[in-house]
């Protein structure tokens, strides 16, 4: 069984009708995942045979008349980390807020991993870390900055601060995939930055094909299934989930007083209201009393994973 996570911005005529064509062709090849489809083009994670996802792919080049074949990053799975499949219809299929920043049109020059750890290195270049904070603290690359943010969408706030303050300074963007990066490329090229640089393919393929000696990233990387973090050799992280709140939690965060299993963590324990806390709760006493019977529960709050861009509730 495969993985494959997959991204394409492109001018997409009908999104309506492409989506409910493209949930009946995951349906009849038994793919599971999730899959957001927008004017600005789609982005999504599957998980399957291979072959199925590859007909999903020559279907989807077929349909829009792509020039070039689907790229897909590719990782083995002994079980699915979706649950369900869905294709979902959205305004962009990753959340900036600005659905006018057209990475297919105009946006940053590629670098690849050798020509990224140089650039990583020149003091005058700013390393920015696209992704938001609960990402960054679970690992980054050295001197990186950390935009604060806790959606992409605050992120134009944050550029904007940086073009007034460091708009003469080289830039090296990066995030998981390169999604991300490649729209925030954009956005700096507009806001009047000149030289802008994303790595190619984002984190992932860095860790994929960079040799341990030269490999300078630092911790782990989260990823948006479930299994919550991978590390340098891209296998599965020490880290888990909150089932409230899905930010990643380390064993320290696990020790914490407020740390409720299937409840809360001391990331979102103050967050919660009431009705949202009660539900979690009875959840929770759900999948126990499931577990003394040998069954498993996944109840109707079960996360389901996602494509990159897609944040934790």
């Amino acid at each position: 069984m495969k993985v494959a996570s997959f991204y394409r911005f492109l001018d997409l005529e009908d999104p309506a009708g492409f989506r409910v064509a493209l949930q009946s062709v995951c349906e009849e090849r038994e793919l599971l995942g999730t899959i957001l489809v927008a004017a600005e083009g789609f982005n999504g994670s599957v998980t399957g045979e291979e072959s199925c996802i590859r007909q999903l792919f020559a279907w989807i080049e077929e349909r829009l008349d792509l020039a070039e074949p689907i790229e897909a990053r590719w990782n083995d799975v002994t079980e699915p980390p979706f649950r369900r499949m869905r294709v979902r219809l959205k305004k962009e299929i990753v959340t900036l807020g600005r659905p006018d920043i057209l990475p297919h049109r105009k946006t940053g020059t590629y670098v690849s991993g050798d020509q990224w750890n140089r650039l990583i290195e020149d003091p005058n270049v700013l390393v920015i870390d696209t992704r938001n904070h609960y990402e960054y603290e679970v690992g980054t690359f050295p001197n990186a900055i950390d935009p604060e943010t806790d959606s992409f969408r605050e992120f134009p706030e944050f550029a904007q601060k940086l073009a007034a303050e460091s708009r003469d300074r080289p830039l090296a963007m990066f995030c998981t995939g390169g999604i991300r990066c490649e729209k925030a490329t954009a956005l700096m090229l507009e806001l009047g930055f000149d030289e802008v640089y994303h790595l190619q393919g984002g984190i992932l393929r860095y860790l994929e094909e960079m040799p341990a000696g030269d490999n300078r990233w630092d911790g782990e990387c989260f990823v948006f299934d479930t299994r919550v973090a991978v590390d340098r050799d891209l296998a599965e992280g020490g880290y888990v989930q909150c089932h409230a709140c899905r930010r990643p939690l380390s064993t320290e965060d696990l020790a914490s007083p407020d740390y409720k299993e299937g409840i809360s963590c001391s990331k979102c324990v103050g967050e919660l209201d009431e009705d949202r806390a009660a539900r979690l709760e009875e959840r929770a006493k759900q999948i126990e009393l499931a577990r003394r019977r040998g069954d498993s529960h996944i109840g109707p709050d079960a996360g389901s994973g996602g494509p990159e861009g897609v944040q934790p509730k």
